[in-house]
């Protein structure tokens, strides 16, 4: 496993693996994050985990540089060894009906695939979470199938409804609140995937996996009230290798 060290100004110490976004080098960013965080390293404050590096965010007053350098070294270490990250799939329950779907027209026209066979696409995978960003919960998903690839909005709105799903370009994504944006929406979640006043605010961590459920409109407010009501749980299980 190749990696290199970068000092990222007086607080920062990037770990950048192979330059590319793959999945096997998106491992070893989940893994790594995940052992560090074992690891309690005195003085680390945070890490933030990005496409194939992490950037360890510390206290130079409680740790130094180089000292910080020799205990990650020993974890990527240990890490060569076998990733030890578990990832979660989250079954995200979405309607692509009517108002939930504003341009759902605009991506059929463009693909040439109608709705049905749009919403079949794009239910029919599991998207790996290479990285959050953007705004709180806003996860960068790979996997989505070239057949939907659609340019993003000539003109942005000034808001996106929160739970919108939407295609931009490549990449597919929920936005997890309101947000100015360019992306097609095709449909939208009743699920908070951000929650500020929780505990863990974000449901996912990077690394882990979306599949996108297809309901109807009716289910969609079903469960918009039962989430109302802290009565539903959004399905989830580890997924095995």
């Amino acid at each position: 496993m190749n990696y290199s060290f970068l000092p990222n100004g007086d607080t920062g110490l990037t770990v950048s693996f192979k330059n590319e976004i793959s999945r096997e080098v998106n491992s070893h960013v989940t893994s790594f994050v995940s052992e560090v965080e074992k690891a309690k390293i005195r003085g680390v404050i945070e890490l933030v985990p990005a496409f194939s590096s992490v950037t360890i965010i510390y206290d130079p007053c409680s740790i130094s540089y180089m000292i910080l350098k020799l205990k990650l070294k020993r974890i990527l270490k240990n890490l060569s060894q076998g990733n030890t990250f578990v990832p979660v799939l989250y079954k995200i329950p979405v309607c692509y009906d009517g108002e939930f779907a504003p341009d759902m027209a605009n991506v059929s026209k463009h693909t040439g695939l109608t709705k049905e066979e749009i919403v079949s696409i794009h239910t029919s995978c599991d998207y790996l979470i290479y990285m959050l960003g953007f705004l709180p919960g806003f996860a960068y998903l790979g996997g989505m199938d070239e057949r939907l690839v659609t340019p993003r909005l000539e003109s942005p709105r000034l808001e996106i409804k929160k739970g919108s799903v939407g295609i931009g370009g490549e990449q597919t994504g929920i936005y997890p609140v309101a947000s100015p944006g360019g992306w097609q929406i095709i449909g939208k979640t009743p699920v908070d995937v951000y929650d500020r006043n929780k505990e863990n605010p974000i449901l996912y961590r990077a690394g882990d996996y979306i599949r996108f459920v297809p309901v109807s409109a009716d289910r969609y407010y079903e469960i918009e009230e039962m989430i109302k009501n802290n009565s539903y749980s959004v399905e989830s299980e580890e997924v095995v290798k």
